[in-house]
């Protein structure tokens, strides 16, 4: 910190951080049912239910992590302990989903369900210390934008790191004249291991990075030692205390919303390419790398974007645009308005789409991280309580849905269709086409249908800027009178 500012050197410490979680993001929500189902040939309803089981533990987890680290004494603060305790196991937990040690059916289901818990807890003792660490850092609203901007960038980055090191690297080095890399059980195994050592590095860097700021941070009152049903107990009381924040409910749900479609699509996006647009491993790149490169674009344009326009405006357009731009090709395709597989236009224009999604996208995302730490200075105007890790619980938890729920979705929506299994479905030829054009359905006109009632929720959203800015001048007030109070 300089003169009350965050430093370059912080900023991005704490934004690549997020790296890691998007190459964990990536490999749960793209790569996890593809290949637990087409590759192992676990049943996508069986594969769905055991990642739901996770979400479960989640729900528990996220509020468990923000509420223990909002309450936590040591020389490291509040969040760093749980960063630096967390990184080692997440990592080994991750390359494990991806080296099962089981071959039958049911026994992959048990893997699948006790790694994809334990990596999921992992996580979440890191990713809530994380993001709330983003609002403890700093009240200033450009420095606080900047941040969330950091995290979003980066996070793409660890996203589109995964996704070039398996495409790139490992599916080619795999690839035989039968078979593609990406359905050659050994391509994963190596890639998963590249990716966690990643993930190991990229976190432990964010926990030494931004140990600088521990001096600066708010403390809290020392907390007497408490049996662990009261830990439990003040866990859902914390919970309880910010759902009763009307701006937290509005901006979560609706966030919650457009995560979880966000998750279907991504889980559905390695099937939608290799059977419904048939793209080659080569194509498959240019158009995910399309989406990040929008999206960090409109990352760091957000902070111009919501000085303009206003947080919430940015957020209402960014999700209206990502359903608009999910469901455009899809729906072109069915009316024959789009170019054939293999035609010459399929692929730019699939990357210029993906631009334009990825660009708008950025506001929500971005938008959705500044204005629930906003809410975080209004639950302490009201309440005398700063709980940024129970609040982040909720934004973590509202993140992990991407994948979480996303993909009990999607596998479900694959066994309701029934979607052939197994590494000998390589091409649309080896799927009816009508479980294609079910799917193509599902993927575009209905998820992003359910994608435009997120708008509905974030209207509810009446923090203004003007009114939070009011706020932050009270809280400064207060904590004067109070550090007074000490001094005297």
């Amino acid at each position: 910190m300089v003169n009350g500012k965050v430093t370059f050197n912080v900023k991005l410490a704490y934004g690549i951080g997020q790296a890691g979680e998007g190459m964990f993001g990536t490999g749960l929500s793209f790569f996890l049912l593809f290949y637990y189902s087409q590759i192992l040939g676990l049943s996508p309803g069986l594969a769905a239910s055991a990642i739901g089981l996770a979400v479960i533990v989640d729900a528990f987890s996220d509020i468990f992590a923000g509420s223990l680290s909002d309450h936590w004494q040591s020389k490291l603060g509040r969040r760093h302990p749980f960063m630096y305790a967390s990184f080692l196991p997440l990592s080994a937990c991750f390359f494990l989903l991806f080296f099962p040690l089981v071959t039958t059916e049911w026994a992959l289901f048990v893997w699948l369900a006790v790694f994809t818990n334990l990596a999921r807890t992992m996580m979440s003792l890191y990713h809530v210390p994380h993001i709330a660490l983003g609002a403890e850092i700093t009240e200033d609203i450009e420095d606080r934008t900047a941040l969330v901007a950091y995290r979003q960038f980066f996070g793409n980055i660890g996203a589109l790191f995964a996704l070039i090191l398996f495409f790139l690297v490992f599916s080619p080095f795999f690839r035989s004249e039968n078979a593609e890399g990406r359905f050659v059980p050994e391509a994963y195994v190596p890639w998963a291991l590249c990716v966690a050592a990643a993930m190991a590095i990229t976190i432990f860097w964010s926990a030494w990075g931004t140990r600088g700021v521990i001096p600066f941070l708010l403390k809290v009152k020392p907390q007497p030692k408490v049996s662990i049903v009261t830990i439990f107990y003040r866990l859902f009381s914390d919970f309880k205390d910010v759902t009763k924040s009307r701006n937290f409910r509005f901006l979560f749900t609706g966030v919650l919303v457009v995560y979880v479609m966000v998750g279907v699509t991504g889980t559905l996006d390695i099937y939608m390419f290799t059977y419904f647009w048939e793209l080659d491993e080569n194509i498959i790149i240019p158009v995910l790398v399309a989406y990040a490169v929008g999206n960090a674009l409109g990352t760091f344009a957000s902070v111009r974007l919501f000085s303009r326009f206003g947080k919430k405006a940015c957020l209402i357009f960014g999700g209206l645009c990502w359903a608009f731009f999910q469901t455009l090709p899809v729906v072109l395709r069915l009316l024959e308005w789009f170019p054939d597989n293999g035609d010459a236009l399929l692929m730019p224009l699939l990357v210029a789409l993906k631009v334009i999604q990825g660009f708008s996208t950025a506001q929500a995302n971005v938008g959705y991280g500044s204005m629930m730490a906003d809410v975080c200075d209004e639950h302490e105007y009201q309440t005398g309580r700063r709980q940024e890790g129970a609040f982040f619980a909720a934004v973590a938890f509202s993140a992990k849905a991407t994948s979480g729920f996303g993909a009990v979705i999607a596998g479900w929506a694959l066994e309701f269709i029934d979607w052939p299994v197994g590494p000998e479905i390589r091409t649309a030829a080896d799927v009816a086409p009508q479980t294609l054009l079910d799917m193509g359905i599902f993927y575009g006109p209905i998820i992003a249908g359910l994608g435009f009632i997120s708008v509905l929720f974030y209207t509810g959203y009446k923090l203004t800027p003007e009114r939070h800015a009011e706020i932050l001048v009270e809280l400064a007030v207060t904590r004067k009178h109070a550090t007074d109070k000490i001094k005297h």
